[in-house]
């Protein structure tokens, strides 16, 4: 059995492969292929091409190789792992195109590199999957409309450098509550603990663990009807719509209640989900000074109130808000306690008048004194005394600026994995369509046939700038993750160097992608398919009839 010359996939596939692989053309069609292994060529006809796209197992690809070279051990090289994944799609085996790729993800050895010339193999090895890999499989499980592997393949690329059995996951980044910069990594193993913001100078209490019982109850129905009138004025007001009380249980198993309100009847989290409840801090963390004790939480907050939780699973922040008190005790900004209280006290007012003209002048002096007193200390006053000294969080500084920059990283590959989500389906319903006009065969179907073609170009070469793009930026958050990583000795001087390089390249690859015009052509394309997908018409029985 010999391959076909013309694959069915792009050119730009087989480019790389120039330097490791050699083809030669016969009159019955069939191809040889040089494999680099140890210093010795090794030449592999169609034959074994043939056998290595009848198995299902990349072992079994080892095991042939290893047979027909002669050899124990070696390294298959990047070009050529992408030559047998082609070949594999070639002859519809997409199981064999992902055995191997998954093989070439367990690569960890650094013996499998191929610039260790001088280290001998005791067997043979995949190479690291790249790029082109990557788009490789991409295109071609789409190809044969397999979708859903498709998209695991693109979550692969945003994880560069995992393996498929990792469990030692870095974390997720939880923000300040109030300013809304990453100050840390929730790690898996981690339960409570304590972190400050640099920015806001206050500390807050992470309150990490599994969701073991939720409950919710809506309380919009309950809401004073003068509370829902300030909805239409031009004044913040969050009103709370549900109550949740959730218990949340940390790895080292201790079980905590936390009890807040949300303003929309959706639920935060579910049981089961992993979450990091942010909240002020705790009544025994303070800060001394002087002779003075001061709490250092955000101003307007309760010690250990829920502020904010943020969701593993998905990523949502939630804010949090203060949850109505179960007795319903009167308040007194309620108006139909202040109205009256205001009417007793203008009334107390005038009958002091009667005794002492000054009198309610005083009083009325007094009561603002106080008043503006109590509010310049609460707001001005004590908000300043709670914050962290300056040196104390200027060494966690740098630390949270490379959060804050990995969190940047995080959201644009988030946007650009659910573009590529979307070229993917794009792509395997232009395949699809172009496979009913190949069935039906009507000779009036060329000319579309053509529009589905360029339609499919256009997806092929936009999804492969967008899998490049995700790579790139997969590798500066990896980088970041080893910076963040790196045990607390490391000279902040050091750090702050890896900020800025890291910041550099981040700019050169923000500005690389806004001169591309893949966005304009992406947009054509997207346009092209919609009404092509519209607007074809069924096939009639005319056309048929004058065949």
């Amino acid at each position: 059995m010999t391959l076909s010359l013309v694959p069915r996939f792009p050119n730009y596939y087989f480019t790389p492969f120039s330097k490791n692989l050699t083809t030669t053309f016969s009159p019955i069609k069939t191809f040889n292929f040089k494999l680099k292994a140890e210093g010795e060529n090794k030449v592999f006809d169609g034959e074994l091409i043939s056998q290595i796209c009848g198995v299902k197992d990349a072992s079994e690809v080892l095991d042939m190789i290893a047979q027909r070279t002669g050899k124990n051990g070696g390294v298959i090289t990047s070009a050529n792992c992408c030559f047998i994944i082609s070949a594999a799609f070639e002859r519809n085996n997409a199981d064999l195109a992902l055995n191997v790729f998954d093989a070439m993800r367990s690569t960890f050895d650094p013996r499998t590199s191929i610039s260790d010339r001088g280290t001998s193999y005791d067997r043979w090895r995949w190479s690291r999957p790249d790029v082109t890999t990557y788009t490789l499989l991409v295109r071609g499980l789409a190809t044969l409309l397999r979708v859903s592997d498709a998209l695991k393949i693109i979550a692969n690329v945003c994880r560069v450098g995992i393996s498929p059995s990792e469990e030692v996951l870095f974390g997720k980044v939880v923000r300040c509550p109030s300013c809304m910069i990453a100050v840390t990594v929730a790690q898996p193993q981690d339960g409570i603990q304590v972190v400050s913001c640099s920015k806001c100078r206050y500390q807050y209490e992470l309150v990490s663990g599994d969701i073991i019982s939720i409950e919710s109850e809506e309380i919009s129905m309950d809401i004073p009807t003068w509370r829902r009138a300030l909805r239409f004025l031009p004044i913040k007001q969050n009103i709370p719509a549900a109550v949740h009380s959730i218990v949340v249980e940390t790895p080292s198993g201790m079980a905590r209640t936390h009890r807040f309100a949300t303003e929309t009847v959706d639920l935060p989290a579910q049981e089961g989900e992993r979450v990091t409840i942010a909240v002020a801090a705790p009544p025994n963390v303070y800060l001394e000074v002087g002779p003075l004790k001061f709490n250092p939480k955000a101003p307007n907050v309760y010690p250990g109130e829920p502020l904010c939780l943020t969701n593993h699973k998905d990523g949502r922040e939630s804010p949090l808000l203060r949850a109505p008190k179960k007795d319903k005790s009167p308040s007194l900004l309620n108006p139909s306690i202040l109205v009256p209280l205001l009417a007793v006290f203008a009334t107390g007012d005038a009958a002091s008048g009667m005794i002492d003209p000054n009198l309610p002048q005083i009083i009325t002096v007094a009561a603002v004194s106080s008043i503006t007193l109590g509010a310049t200390l609460n707001s001005l006053v004590f908000p300043q005394l709670s914050k962290l000294p300056q040196r104390l969080v200027d060494t966690i500084a740098i630390r949270q600026q490379l959060l804050s920059q990995y969190d940047v990283l995080q959201s644009r590959i988030k946007e650009l994995k659910e573009s590529a989500e979307n070229e993917v389906w794009m792509l395997a319903r232009m395949c699809q369509l172009e496979n009913k006009i190949l069935a039906v065969g009507e000779p009036a179907y060329r000319a579309r046939r053509s529009r589905v073609k360029r339609v499919r170009e256009s997806l092929e070469s936009s999804l492969r700038r967008r899998i490049e793009l995700i790579e790139s930026y997969a590798r500066i958050s990896s980088i970041i993750e080893i910076e963040v990583e790196m045990d607390s000795d490391v000279l902040a001087a050091e750090a702050a160097g890896h900020a800025e390089n890291i910041a550099e390249q981040i700019q050169q690859m923000m500005e690389l992608e806004n001169l591309e015009e893949k966005w304009k052509i992406q947009a054509e394309a997207n346009d092209e398919a919609e009404r092509l997908l519209s607007t074809e018409p069924p096939i009639t029985t005319e056309k048929f009839s004058e065949r």
